[in-house]
C-alpha cells in the first residue's frame, strides 16, 4: 500500500508514546488506518439517525448489533484489512440510509448543521461507491478531520478526552459483541453507544463537565455488559471450576484458537469431534479450560504458548492450524500465513477469513500439516512449569469468603493485590512481576487478562494456615465482572467499601478493553488504582491532573519509576 501519514494514539505501544504517524507499531497501515478513521466517522452519523430513528418509534436492532460489530473492528490488533474496514463501512452507511429513508418525514435537529470540527457526521452524504476500498479512502479524506488536525482544533487536552470517550466506547463494544455472541443483550448497551458517540459531534463536545461524564457513564454501562458477558459464559458452559492445564502437546494433528471468543471454541470443538484433531488454547483463551461445558470434549487437549506479543514465535512452530478469533493479532510471518485464519471482526490481508460456523478450510489445514509428532514440550514457561491452575472465578473464591474472613480478622491476611489487565513486550511490565514476587506471604493476588502472563509462572504456594493459593486466576479481561463481584462480596461482610478493603489495584493497560474496565473501576468509585507501564498518549498534563484530583488515579508514580 501507499504510505500516507496517518494519526493513531489509541494504544500503549504508539510510537514514543505519542503517536503512530506512518505505520503502526502493531503493524496497521496508513490506508486501514484512515479507512478505520472513516468507519468512526460514519458510525457517528449512524449513531445520530439510530437516536432520532429511537426517539420517533422506530426500531434499530440491525444498527445495535452493527454498531458494535464495526466498533470493535477499529480496536487494536483486531482488523488489518482495508477490505474488510471498508465492508463495515459499506454496512454501516447502508444502515444509516435504512434509517434515513423510515425518518424521510422528521425534521433533523437544528443542532446538525455544524459540528466543533469539520463536517457533522449525521448529514455527510451516503456513499455511492460501496465497498470500494480507493473510493472510500478518499471520500474518507474529503470529511474526515483526523487526530492531529483535531488536536490543533479542539486542543490537546478536549481532543484527548474526546478519545478517552472513544477508546471506552471501543471496549465496551467489544465485551457487548462478545455478550450478544452468547444470546446476553441490553439495548441501553447500543444506545449508549450512539450517545457517546454522537456527543462529539454536539454542541457539548467542547464542555469538559459533559465529556468528563460520559465518560465515567461509559463505565457504568461497561458493568452492564460485562455483567452480560459473566452470565452468558455461565449459562452456556457452565460455572468455572479450579482446573490444571496441561502445557504438553500430545501426538497428533492439531488446531489452535487465540482470541477470547469462548462462543467460536466450542463451535470449533463441535466440528472437530471424531477428526482425530486435538485443539489448543492461546493466549486469552487459557480459562476454557475451566468451563464444564468446554472441557467436557476430550480433544480440548491443553495450552499452548504464552501472551499474545509472542506469537509470531509461537504459531512458526505450531505444526497444524490456528484461528484468531478476536484480538490480538499481529501481521503473520510467511512460515504460518498459509494456514492461519481469521473470523468475526478480525481480519488481515493475505489471511483466509472464515464466516461463523464454517470451519471445513480450517479442518481441512490442520489436517495436511504435520502435527505433533511426540509428546514434545510446547515453548516452556518458566520455572519449567507443565501445568497452569485457572478457573479461580468468583463463585469459587466466594465459596471459601468464610476462610477469608477468618483469615483477615486472625491476622494471616494482611493485603489483596488485583492485578489485571494486559501484556505487551516493553521490559517496564516487569512492574507486574516483581509485584507479586515481593509480595509477602501473607497476601493475595489476584489476576485476569493476559497480564496474568506475568505472573502464572510464579510457585507462590497457599496463604499460611489455610488451603486458599497465594495466586488466584480468575480468567479473561472479559472476566473483569467477577472482581467486581468478589470485592463487593467482601466488602459487605466488613461492613465497608471497596476503598476501605485491604485491597490495591495495579491494571496494566494496552488496548481500549483496559481503558473500559478502568472507567468501570472509577465509576464504581474505587480509588488508588494505579496505571501502567506508561500513560495513555491521549491523557495530556492538564488531563492527568483532573483525572488524579478527581478519580484519585494514580499514573505517576509508577511511570516515574518505571519509563
Amino acid at each position: 500500500p501507499v504510505v500516507r501519514p496517518m494519526f493513531c494514539y489509541q494504544c500503549e505501544q504508539t510510537q514514543d508514546n505519542k503517536a503512530c504517524t506512518t505505520v503502526g507499531v502493531c503493524g496497521k497501515t496508513s490506508d486501514v488506518a484512515d479507512l478505520q478513521d472513516y468507519l468512526l466517522y460514519s458510525l457517528r452519523g449512524l449513531s445520530d439517525w439510530a437516536l432520532l430513528a429511537q426517539e420517533n418509534g422506530h426500531a434499530t436492532e440491525s444498527a445495535d448489533s452493527l454498531a458494535l460489530e464495526a466498533t470493535f473492528s477499529t480496536l487494536t490488533n483486531v482488523n488489518f484489512s482495508a477490505g474488510s474496514i471498508a465492508d463495515y463501512i459499506a454496512r454501516v452507511q447502508a444502515e444509516t440510509k435504512n434509517l434515513q429513508e423510515q425518518l424521510a418525514g422528521v425534521s433533523p435537529p437544528s443542532t446538525w448543521t455544524s459540528a466543533p470540527v469539520g463536517k457533522h457526521p449525521a448529514v455527510h452524504s451516503v456513499s455511492t461507491v460501496g465497498d470500494d476500498v480507493d473510493a472510500l479512502r478518499a471520500e474518507g479524506e474529503r470529511v474526515v478531520v483526523h487526530g492531529d488536525s483535531r488536536q490543533a482544533a479542539l486542543g490537546e487536552t478536549i481532543a484527548g478526552l474526546h478519545e478517552l470517550i472513544t477508546c471506552g466506547i471501543k471496549g465496551l463494544a467489544a465485551y457487548a459483541h462478545h455478550a450478544e455472541r452468547l444470546g446476553q443483550t441490553d439495548t441501553a448497551i447500543p444506545r449508549f453507544v450512539y450517545e457517546g458517540l454522537s456527543l462529539l459531534s454536539s454542541p457539548q463536545a467542547t464542555d469538559v463537565d459533559a465529556l468528563l461524564g460520559k465518560a465515567m457513564e461509559c463505565g457504568a454501562v461497561n458493568v452492564r455488559a460485562l455483567e452480560l458477558l459473566d452470565k452468558g459464559h455461565r449459562d452456556r458452559f457452565g460455572v468455572p471450576t479450579p482446573s490444571s492445564v496441561s502445557l504438553r502437546p500430545k501426538p497428533g494433528k492439531a488446531i489452535l484458537v487465540s482470541g477470547h471468543d469462548m462462543a467460536t471454541l466450542e463451535d470449533i470443538l463441535r466440528a472437530t469431534a471424531d477428526t482425530g484433531i486435538n485443539v489448543y488454547t492461546h493466549g486469552e483463551m487459557l480459562p476454557a479450560h475451566s468451563y464444564p461445558g468446554l472441557k467436557k470434549y476430550p480433544h480440548l487437549a491443553g495450552h499452548y504458548g504464552g501472551p499474545w506479543q509472542l506469537q509470531r514465535m509461537e504459531f512458526s512452530r505450531f505444526p497444524g492450524a490456528i484461528i484468531l478469533t478476536t484480538n490480538c493479532l499481529q501481521p503473520p510471518r510467511r512460515q504460518y500465513e498459509g494456514r492461519l485464519f481469521t473470523t468475526g471482526p478480525t481480519a488481515h490481508d493475505g489471511v483466509q477469513h472464515l464466516a461463523d460456523g464454517e470451519y471445513d478450510a480450517l479442518i481441512a489445514a490442520a489436517q495436511a500439516a504435520e502435527g505433533f509428532t511426540s509428546d514434545e514440550s510446547t515453548i516452556p514457561l518458566r520455572n519449567g512449569k507443565e501445568t497452569l491452575e485457572v478457573g479461580f472465578g468468583h463463585e469459587t473464591i466466594l465459596s471459601v469468603a468464610p476462610q477469608i474472613i477468618d483469615a483477615v480478622t486472625e491476622g494471616k491476611l494482611r493485603h489483596v493485590f488485583v492485578v489485571g489487565g494486559c501484556d505487551g513486550s516493553e521490559s517496564e511490565r516487569s512492574y507486574y512481576t516483581e509485584l507479586a514476587e515481593q509480595a509477602p506471604q501473607d497476601t493475595l493476588v489476584l489476576t485476569l487478562g493476559c497480564g496474568k502472563y506475568r505472573l502464572n509462572h510464579l510457585d507462590m504456594g497457599n496463604l499460611p494456615g489455610t488451603s486458599i493459593p497465594r495466586l488466584l486466576d480468575m480468567g479473561q479481561c472479559n472476566d473483569s465482572y467477577g472482581a467486581v463481584v468478589v470485592a463487593n462480596a467482601l466488602a459487605s461482610a466488613f461492613k465497608t467499601d471497596i476503598n476501605g478493603l485491604p485491597l490495591s489495584l495495579a491494571l496494566s493497560w494496552f488496548e481500549q478493553k483496559a481503558v473500559a474496565v478502568l472507567l468501570s473501576l472509577l465509576h464504581l468509585g474505587v480509588q488508588n488504582i494505579r496505571v501502567g507501564p506508561r500513560l495513555p498518549a491521549f491523557v495530556t498534563p492538564d488531563g492527568t491532573e483532573l483525572l488524579e484530583w478527581l478519580l484519585g488515579l494514580s499514573f505517576r508514580e509508577q511511570c516515574a519509576r518505571r519509563c
